[in-house]
């Protein structure tokens, strides 16, 4: 058990019939009344975002989330497979869990999959993957007086804007947090 007195950034939570971590949170001691500690928490499971107020002494158990390294094999229509390295078991996922991550990831790269109470919920991309470039229409030379960008499709179907001198079958990275272009690889 944590108490909201304990509260740190990044601490996981059962409360509310779900799973919340601890995003922000401040100690509020107001001249008159009691002390509270304003919280804002995320829902792991869904991702919704919730503002609250906690008493300092209000008791919750700690979420134990736990992560695994697991190896994306292929997709059969709305199921994604995954392999355990270790014991070549294999996992299928719904597409709600697998969402935004799967557009950054290959078959057979490594992703991260995080679980709770042996339930997996959500599949992490790499921070920074490298994918091949399918489809861009051809830059303009001297179409560069500022910093211009085009629509470009990767091979996993993820689509991103790029620099005028990106092409078909050009090899970028991309940054999977924000889902931007970095550079060519």
């Amino acid at each position: 058990m944590i108490t909201a007195g304990d509260f740190k950034k990044g601490i996981t939570v059962e409360w509310d019939g779900g799973v919340w971590t601890i995003v922000d949170f401040q100690h509020v001691k107001p001249g008159k009344g009691a002390a509270f500690v304003r919280t804002k928490i995320k829902n792991i499971m869904n991702g919704a975002v919730v503002e609250r107020s906690f008493n300092p002494t209000d008791k919750m158990p700690r979420a134990i989330i736990e992560t695994k390294e697991m190896q994306y094999l292929y997709n059969d229509g709305d199921l994604y497979y995954f392999m355990d390295p270790e014991t070549f078991e294999q996992m299928p996922l719904n597409k709600d869990a697998v969402e935004e991550a799967i557009q950054f990831v290959k078959e057979n790269s490594n992703v991260t999959i995080r679980y709770f109470k042996g339930q997996a919920f959500s599949v992490e991309a790499p921070n920074f993957v490298e994918l091949e470039i399918t489809h861009t229409e051809p830059g303009f030379k001297g179409d560069t007086a500022t910093n211009n960008f085009k629509p470009a499709t990767c091979e996993t179907g993820f689509e991103i804007q790029v620099p005028l001198f990106i092409n078909i079958g050009d090899v970028i990275k991309i940054d999977t947090r924000t889902g931007e272009y970095l550079s060519r690889a």
